[in-house]
């Protein structure tokens, strides 16, 4: 396993972080000034440096949906929009953050919870969702060239060491045909507090009450069984390097690793490959059943409709929903809207898969429910 801290960051999502380095590096470097140009050029730069930062943004959070921010920020900017620093530390850490109010905007793989939302010092939190994900379920297992199928259940059970072996009768009734290995399942999870494992045990808990009522749904949980990786790249390099292993991730990680995809069963009863086109179709099924006054904390797993994958979910945006920063408000929703009218063209680029049209139009209009300048 690479020790390069981008080892199994997909290809498309490093050429996010290397625009980023480069514009970083650029800030630093140029010809040095002599004398009084030097004061000068020391001067402007506080000036502007002065003036710039009263709208500067701050978000923090989702690990999975960095790269995306990370390229908005960067193009939102060459359009003389504020500077928007994404930190990129974890979907648990991006709420903690946002509810100690250390930064302006949050970002997370799963919804805040009401006690979270209460116990947010700035007051009332709204979720706008940007972006749409699959969790793909990878395995190693070369001598098996056609892709496995699973059902819901046979996963939990999985995930549980309920099913222990390969060539366990249940996993072979749903691959008929197909030679399984008579080899160990080793179970690979995540160890850090994950919006994708989030997004992973709400299916879990969804198509199992086994699973449901044990282990249940969290960024973090007790695993019953398995090895821990952290980050998508760890379970991924866990999975690479362990003969007859199975583990969950980003779609994107399996794609740009060359790790294959199971096909799972959705709840129209279709076998479906994750796909942007399958993750899109999932939102759009819930999508259409929405409330006026919803609050966007929703799950899409095991959505209803053709074609849906069924461990598809949003990232969300966290934003509060009174400002009283006017100036910073102000510049969020702005940039929020930018990223609905302009920033969503390039999520397919990046491995995400884009909102469906009508909910991007709801969201855009939703923005301006953000109080500027409001106390809390």
């Amino acid at each position: 396993m690479s020790n390069s801290p981008l080892a199994y960051v997909p290809r498309a999502r490093r050429a996010a972080f290397a625009i980023c380095a480069v514009a970083v590096a650029a800030c630093g470097s140029g010809s040095k000034s002599s004398g009084a140009n030097a004061s000068a050029d020391t001067g402007n730069a506080t000036a502007a440096s002065s003036a710039s930062s009263s709208s500067d943004l701050t978000g923090a959070g989702s690990t999975f949906a960095a790269p995306i921010y990370t390229a908005w920020a960067q193009k939102y900017a060459q359009t003389g929009g504020a500077h928007v620093n994404y930190q990129s530390v974890g979907s648990g850490a991006g709420i903690k953050q946002l509810s100690e109010e250390t930064v302006d905007f949050g970002a997370s793989d799963g919804p805040m919870t009401d006690q979270q939302i209460a116990g947010a010092k700035g007051g009332p939190v709204m979720h706008f969702p940007t972006v749409l994900g699959g969790v793909s379920i990878t395995y190693n297992l070369p001598e098996v060239k056609q892709p496995l199928k699973f059902t819901g259940p046979l996963l939990a059970d999985i995930y549980l060491g309920t099913i222990n072996k390969w060539n366990d009768p249940r996993i072979a009734a749903v691959n008929p045909g197909v030679t399984l290995p008579a080899k160990d399942i080793v179970v690979t999870h995540r160890t850090e507090g994950s919006g994708t494992t989030y997004i992973f045990t709400d299916y879990l808990s969804t198509v199992s009450p086994k699973w449901g009522s044990g282990p249940g749904k969290a960024q973090i949980i007790n695993w019953p069984v398995g090895l821990g990786g952290k980050g998508s790249e760890g379970v991924t390099g866990l999975v690479k390097q362990t003969p007859g292993a199975i583990g969950y991730i980003e779609l994107s990680y399996a794609k740009q690793n060359n790790l294959p995809s199971a096909l799972i069963q959705n709840a129209a009863g279709e076998w479906v490959t994750p796909t942007l086109e399958s993750v899109t179709a999932a939102a759009a099924g819930a999508a259409a059943k929405l409330p006026a006054n919803t609050d966007y904390r929703i799950s899409i797993v095991n959505a209803p409709g053709k074609g849906a994958y069924p461990i598809s979910s949003f990232t969300w945006i966290l934003v509060y929903r009174n400002m009283p920063n006017a100036a910073k408000a102000d510049e969020l929703k702005k940039f929020l809207k930018w990223s609905y009218d302009t920033g969503e063209s390039s999520a397919a680029s990046l491995d995400y898969a884009p909102l469906p049209s009508a909910m991007i139009q709801r969201l855009a209009a939703r923005v301006d429910s953000i109080n500027a300048g409001a106390s809390k």
